[in-house]
Formats: structure tokens, C-alpha cells, sequence
């Protein structure tokens, strides 16, 4: 089941099997502009097959990438130094920057860190 309201300023996507009291506090709210349908007809995509993803990957550095996890993890810059041994804000401001590269070594730590694989750091 999918109940979709759009407003001005107001868009809701609930997937799976929502409780009659949602919708009914979605119908008080919303009347006659709430549309519900229990079919789920968006198909699903490969996003990495995309040629989006390949446009903004051929353009998203390691250090983009590194800024991206770190701040997904609400990690400051000291706070990823910290857990990578030691390191100081200014080493992983520059690795986001792309003033010093990430290594191979580094990467190894960043993925260990960030439970991803290492080659998501690295430009290849």
C-alpha cells in the first residue's frame, strides 16, 4: 500500500502496510487532497547502473567521498582523526580537500572505520 498527499510544502511516501489510524489522521489532515494507493507501481533501479551515478562519480573526488561518510556519521574532522589513530583536523581537512591524497593505508583505516571497502576512497 502507498498513500502519497501533496501540498504546497507537504509530500508523504509510506510503503508497506500502514495502520488505519495513520490513515485516518492523514485523512483529518489532509481531506480531500490525500490519495492513497495500494499499488506500488515504481519500479525499482539499479542506482549505480544509472547514468546519473556515472556522471556524479566521474566527478565526486575520494576526499568528496571521505566528507560525505564523515559527515553522514555527524563525525567532525578531530572526532575522524581520533579514531584513525591520531591524526589532526588539518591531515583529514586535507584529504577531503584533495591537498594530500588518501592512501592505500589510509583507505584500509577509512574502511575499517566507516565498515565499507576501502576502493570507495580511492581514485581509480
Amino acid at each position: 500500500m502507498l498513500a502519497a498527499v501533496k501540498t504546497p510544502h507537504t509530500e508523504i511516501h509510506m510503503r508497506g502496510e500502514i495502520p488505519a489510524s495513520v490513515l485516518e489522521a492523514l485523512r483529518a489532515e489532509y481531506g480531500l487532497d490525500l490519495k492513497v494507493s495500494e499499488e506500488d507501481d515504481e519500479e525499482l533501479v539499479d542506482v549505480f547502473a544509472t547514468d546519473w551515478y556515472q556522471s556524479v562519480k566521474s566527478t565526486t573526488t575520494p576526499g568528496d567521498v571521505l566528507r560525505i561518510y564523515r559527515e553522514t556519521r555527524q563525525l567532525t574532522q578531530s572526532e575522524l582523526g581520533h579514531l584513525l589513530g591520531g591524526l589532526v583536523r588539518q591531515q583529514i581537512s586535507n584529504m577531503e580537500n584533495g591537498i594530500r591524497p588518501i592512501s592505500l593505508v589510509m583507505a584500509r583505516k577509512l574502511a575499517k572505520v566507516f565498515a565499507i571497502p576501502a576502493d570507495r576512497f580511492l581514485a581509480l
